[in-house]
């Protein structure tokens, strides 16, 4: 599957499962280990770790196997990884602390961050 098919099918799962405030990162031009960040805010730390769930499940109906899943139902950031992308599952609290879209957004213009 290709990154963009991939991204788009993650980011429409994200938004039928009420994921908040989505942000996708464009990393192509920071790190080699992947093209797209994605980043959502859930409103517990079960609705994180169901957004993950759908959309592992949805990657792979269309053929793609994550390489990982990071944090459980007591997490406040799960993190799953799909190779060309990762989505970073947070509580608000969790978000508004590490703040991750400033750390990927240092340096670049407001065009690499697309919602």
């Amino acid at each position: 599957m290709q990154t963009e098919a991939l991204l788009a099918l993650v980011q429409g799962e994200l938004n039928e499962r009420k994921a908040l405030d989505l942000t996708v990162l464009d990393v192509r031009d920071k790190t080699s280990f992947t093209d797209y960040m994605i980043v959502v805010t859930g409103t517990s730390n079960r609705h994180l770790k169901a957004l993950c769930d759908y959309v592992e499940v949805k990657v792979k109906e269309n053929g793609v196997m994550p390489l990982g899943v990071e944090g459980d139902m007591t997490s406040d950031w799960v993190l799953l990884d799909l190779g060309d992308v990762i989505v970073h599952a947070m509580t608000a609290q969790a978000r508004e602390y590490y703040t991750l879209e400033k750390l990927w957004t240092v340096g670049a213009d407001k065009e690499s961050v697309a919602a």
